[in-house]
């Protein structure tokens, strides 16, 4: 489709967007420098010695080994994180056939150059398993630098959906970032159980009212086909944020598996990332992965209510990229940007709903329209966003693509920037003497936004559970759970509080969560300040929290404070500790001790792959070749300044 007037962007957006730039400029320019470095005209192979090309083709046969060995057609790496246990990756068994036939019909070779590790939190949940769950996305990340590091490719396909799975192939890509990368998804199961259904029996579990068999009748009847989970966790904000950052083709995010829309789109992604492998079409995944681009995701993320796990994993990637985006960014576009969006655990609807309703590409259009989002990006479908107003569809068997209806077909779900849900993005940035923490408010009531309450203080979920079976919680109470922070035990999410947080806010209390853990979108309507940093077992001010201490959260004004004297505070000393590495073993976790020791804080990417500095990224001076003139991978000239902005600033 062809762009309509961009309306003027937004101030806050663009000054945002400058502010990063310019705290980015030496890592970012490092970066690019390496990047530039890497690039090579034609198929890369053509530099290996002849029995390392020989190795390269070995097991290959008829055109595609004739092609590799003549180094004359672009080589195209498959990175899959296929598995069959798991019902999002099970539909990717069928993709790489289908890559690479459509990869050889547009003159490339397609090979699959390796799988990465893909675990399931909602299997993990609860379980030791879900201690690795965080430091898997940096496991993915080195598993995609290797299957990239033959010198075989110039592009790759990278096959992901669910939580750490695609950053962590980003963080991997990106190590790359000469080539040309585009995300292959597979889609979301068809709609079960309606997820209000689901969650009132969860609470009802958690009271004693229902029984196991009860609680499973109704997990499975949700969680009961292939494909991703229908609600919107931190998987479907993955395809959200991803499609609008530009790394989808167009409206591929929630197509379902098993669909023919879904193979078309599969191969499509095929001849796509042969056409911008080379030629005036090159689009490395480091033009896509600028400034504005991430600018661009974090508004997605926020204009939807989309998982809090993306204020790691958008810095962590950026980090990757050379650029420091903060949680302040986050908070300040927060602030102007409205919540189009009601999908569970943010309302009762669900992806498919979302989808029907228009869709990222109502929701891209009424961004752009109000001038919310960066149009002049590269995208893998070429440059401009505006492309990603349109859907696709089959057309006689053929895939093309047509502009959506300017209105959502369903307001209860999608709303446009004019008559939003709420007037900002609903994520809320706490800080005080406790530390800084994250606060999702998009699914909690305002008059529950402020508690003021004592503390009951906790270090694992199974004592909190203790204590709320036994009925001492039964009051006004700012529950804190610490010792879960990344360093801790790598960070698992939090998700069976929701159940017996929610009974005690139905009594009447007045309730809220403090935690140096993560709780993705499943805080729901309980008021949490989560990824506290600095974390416990790094000595935060939240290890020196007692029973009793009076804690103030104001997700409103943005305090996090515990009532204490800050002399006494200081003085206390500390009474519980994280599990010590002798202990922290089982369920493999032993095999992960020195990503535990490396870790770096929730609000820094909760990353073990070091700091930004231009020595990190490997500045390059006097490069020689590069890019071709025309080609270059320079942001240009860029704006200085680091504004700070309030909520009063909305709708400017």
């Amino acid at each position: 489709m062809s762009p309509t007037p961009t309306p003027k962007l937004h101030r806050v957006v663009a000054d945002v967007t400058e502010r990063i730039a310019a705290r980015s400029a030496a890592t970012r320019a490092a970066y690019l420098d390496r990047t530039t470095a890497a690039y090579a005209e034609g198929p890369v192979r053509r530099g290996l010695a002849c029995s390392n090309l020989a190795h390269g083709f070995a097991a290959m046969d008829g055109v595609d080994k004739e092609a590799l060995r003549a180094a004359r057609a672009p080589g195209v790496a498959i990175v899959s994180s296929y598995n069959d246990l798991l019902s999002a990756h099970q539909p990717m068994q069928e993709y790489p056939a289908w890559l690479k036939k459509s990869v050889r019909s547009a003159g490339g070779v397609a090979q699959f150059a390796g799988g990465v590790p893909a675990m399931c939190d909602g299997i993990t949940q609860g379980r030791a398993g879900m201690e690795l769950s965080l430091f898997s996305r940096e496991v993915i990340a080195m598993s995609t630098a290797i299957a990239l590091s033959h010198d075989m490719f110039d592009a790759a396909l990278l096959l992901g959906v669910c939580d750490k799975i695609v950053p962590g192939l980003l963080i991997g890509a990106l190590s790359f970032g000469h080539l040309p990368a585009l995300l292959v998804p597979a889609g979301p199961m068809n709609s079960g159980l309606p997820n209000k259904e689901k969650a009132r029996v969860r609470q009802l579990y958690a009271e004693g009212l229902a029984t196991r068999e009860d609680l499973l009748d109704a997990e499975a009847a949700s969680y009961h086909s292939a494909g991703t989970c229908t609600f919107y966790g931190t998987a479907n904000s993955n395809q959200m944020v991803v499609e609008v950052m530009g790394l989808h083709l167009p409206g591929a995010s929630f197509v379902q598996p098993g669909s023919s829309l879904r193979q078309a789109l599969t191969e499509e992604a095929g001849r796509r990332v042969v056409a911008i492998s080379r030629g005036e079409e090159y689009t490395p995944v480091s033009r896509i992965l600028d400034e504005k681009a991430f600018v661009n995701g974090v508004i997605a993320l926020l204009a939807t209510g989309g998982s809090t796990n993306h204020t790691m994993h958008l810095v962590a990637i950026a980090a990757a990229a050379g650029i420091q985006l903060t949680w302040d960014d986050f908070s300040d576009l927060s602030a102007v940007v409205p919540l189009l969006a009601r999908v569970y655990p943010n309302g009762s609807a669900d992806i498919n709903h979302f989808h029907a309703a228009g869709g990222i590409q109502f929701l891209v259009g009424t961004l752009l329209d109000a001038g919310l989002l960066h149009e002049d990006v590269h995208t893998v479908a070429g440059f401009g966003l505006h492309r990603y107003r349109a859907e696709p569809i089959l057309s006689d068997g053929e895939l093309v693509w047509r502009d959506v209806p300017t209105r959502s077909l369903d307001e209860e779900v999608l709303r446009p920037v004019w008559r939003p849900f709420a007037a900002d993005g609903g994520l809320r940035m706490v800080e005080g003497n406790l530390g800084r923490g994250v606060v999702k408010v998009s699914a909690v009531a305002p008059e529950h936004r402020v508690v003021q309450a004592p503390a009951r203080v906790f270090t694992t979920q199974e004592d909190f559970k203790a204590a709320f079976d036994a009925g001492e919680l039964d009051r006004d109470v700012v529950v804190v759970l610490r010792h879960q922070g990344p360093r801790a035990n790598g960070m698992p999410e939090l998700h069976g509080l929701t159940p017996a947080l929610g009974v005690l806010m139905d009594r009447g209390y007045a309730v809220a969560l403090l935690t140096d853990g993560r709780m993705s979108g499943a805080s729901g309507k309980i008021p949490a300040a989560i990824q506290v940093t600095p974390e416990a077992a790094s000595g935060g001010p939240i290890a020196r929290i007692a029973d009793g201490d009076v804690i103030r959260l104001d997700a409103t004004s943005g305090s996090l404070d515990v009532l204490v004297g800050d002399e006494e505070l200081a003085r206390r000393e500390l009474v519980d500790a994280p599990p010590s590495e002798a202990s922290w073993t089982g369920t493999g976790r032993e095999l992960f001790a020195a990503l535990r020791r490396a870790v770096g804080p929730a609000d820094q990417g909760a990353s073990v792959f070091g700091g930004l500095t231009p020595e990190h990224l490997g500045v390059l001076s006097g490069v020689q070749g590069g890019l071709p003139p025309g080609r270059g991978l320079g942001l240009g000239p860029r704006k200085h300044g680091t504004p700070a902005f309030t909520t009063q600033e909305v709708g400017q």
